[in-house]
């Protein structure tokens, strides 16, 4: 099926699009707007990753093994996410978009704050649930209403933007979380990081407009032109770049969440006396210095390769759209190497270099790859699409991933220690990146013919 049927199939009769297409907004307002929900992006990414560094002092406390953090830091967050991202998805391309995030981040902040009471792993485990419950209802509409604002030549930016958001809130999770937890233990840092969320809805709730019109007849209309699953499955069953880059985006976050659990505990593990010696240099403790350390590798590298790559994507389109797939396989690749060497290093100061560079390289693929899905479907599909992304990327990528390289650590660590079987485990997950680059590069051979915008 060519773009253009395909784009008649799913559009109304010329005066209802009219009437219920989005109104035009100002330069101003839209950059506005993808700020407010980059900033909304980064409190999720706060509390969703705030754990991160809260995990070894947790597992000490608690007596929890590998497996219960993996648990807490993936799967507990991610299967009701998961779960939920199809139903409010489609809330979100029927209703007020606005008003699924505002209620979400209400939910999500609430429940950061309420990890601070949890005194075992299962109540620590639920609150974790009602933080992923929560962040479902985010990710979708905001993409959806970025698509809406920006135009196609400057939709991959804008979507790279507000994916920075991801790595800035890591930053700023690994940071405070690590700070406060230092000086005040790891529950006030749960509550310390939950607050902000409940402040942001308000601004939110009373600055972010819905660009599609209100009036009842519209909305009707909107409803009535809205695709059933069936619908969707259809469309989306001849994207082969589609497919290709889901399961790429599902195999990347297990290596990406995996680390992401993992890496302050490695640290701890693994460079003891060298981070205790540092830390007390600065006059700080170890989680306090490997928060701020950790934080700013993944925060700045990762915001800067996001953008970066978004920014490639754009340049790289103007000559061939499918050069946009280019930098995210060859910066994985070379992203692998240097993390085997940054975990077998012996200096952790050079470990920790090498895995900065490491994080550059490999955050390439963001921009481009959620610019490709927003343009594969049609304008009243996309929100669904995108869940539907999610759901598939958070079931394999973030919920197993955390657990996997759990496991896998508990398990090497009878014959290599703690530390040797968290190293063996991290490089196992750091492997993925053959197999993503090859995805890469399946979808790029067919972008061409499967984008509508």
């Amino acid at each position: 099926m060519t773009a253009s049927s395909q784009d008649g199939a799913a559009a109304p009769s010329a005066a209802s699009g009219a009437a219920a297409g989005p109104p035009a907004v100002s330069g101003r307002y839209a950059l506005y707007a993808v700020i407010l929900l980059t900033v909304i992006n980064i409190v999720a990414s706060i509390d969703q990753r705030v754990i991160n560094v809260l995990a070894e002092t947790i597992r000490n406390e608690l007596h929890l093994r590998d497996w219960q953090i993996g648990m807490m830091s993936g799967l507990a967050f991610a299967m009701f996410y998961a779960a939920l991202g199809f139903p409010i998805a489609r809330l979100a391309d029927r209703g007020n978009r606005p008003a699924v995030i505002v209620s979400s981040l209400v939910v999500w902040s609430a429940f950061t704050a309420l990890s601070s009471r949890a005194l075992n792993f299962t109540q620590l485990f639920l609150c974790r649930v009602g933080v992923g419950v929560g962040e479902a209802g985010c990710n979708p509409p905001s993409q959806s209403l970025i698509a809406d604002y920006a135009p196609q030549p400057r939709r991959a930016s804008s979507l790279a933007i507000w994916s920075s958001g991801v790595p800035l809130g890591a930053l700023l999770g690994f940071a405070l979380g690590g700070l406060v937890a230092d000086r005040f233990g790891w529950r006030t840092a749960f509550l310390v990081a939950g607050t902000p969320g409940l402040v942001l809805a308000l601004i939110a709730a009373l600055t972010l407009k819905e660009t599609r019109s209100r009036l009842r007849a519209d909305v009707a209309a909107a409803k009535a032109n809205q695709p059933s699953l069936p619908e969707l499955a259809r469309v989306l069953r001849t994207k082969r770049t589609y497919w290709m880059l889901l399961l790429n985006t599902a195999v990347k976050m297990i290596n990406t969440y995996g680390l992401q659990a993992f890496v302050v505990s490695f640290f701890m593990r693994a460079h003891t006396a060298s981070i205790h010696h540092l830390a007390a240099s600065v006059g700080l403790k170890s989680t306090g210095f490997l928060g701020v350390t950790v934080g700013l590798i993944s925060g700045i590298c990762g915001a800067a390769s996001i953008y970066l790559g978004g920014f490639i994507a754009d340049r790289a389109a103007k000559k061939d759209i499918r050069n946009t797939m280019l930098a995210p396989a060859y910066g994985g690749l070379l992203a692998m190497p240097l993390t085997f060497v940054a975990l077998y290093a012996h200096d952790v100061g050079l470990a920790l270099s090498l895995l900065s560079v490491a994080y550059l390289l490999n955050g390439f693929g963001y921009g481009p790859v959620n610019s490709v899905m927003q343009g594969i479907v049609p304008s009243n599909m996309r929100a669904m699409s995108t869940s539907l992304a999610l759901f598939l990327e958070i079931l394999i990528g973030q919920a197993a991933g955390p657990v996997l390289v759990g496991l896998l650590s508990d398990f090497l660590a009878s014959h290599f220690g703690s530390a040797g079987g968290l190293r063996l485990s991290l490089m196992c997950s750091s492997a993925l990146a053959v197999p993503c680059a090859y995805l890469y590069l399946a979808a790029r051979k067919t972008m061409r013919e499967d984008l509508v915008s």
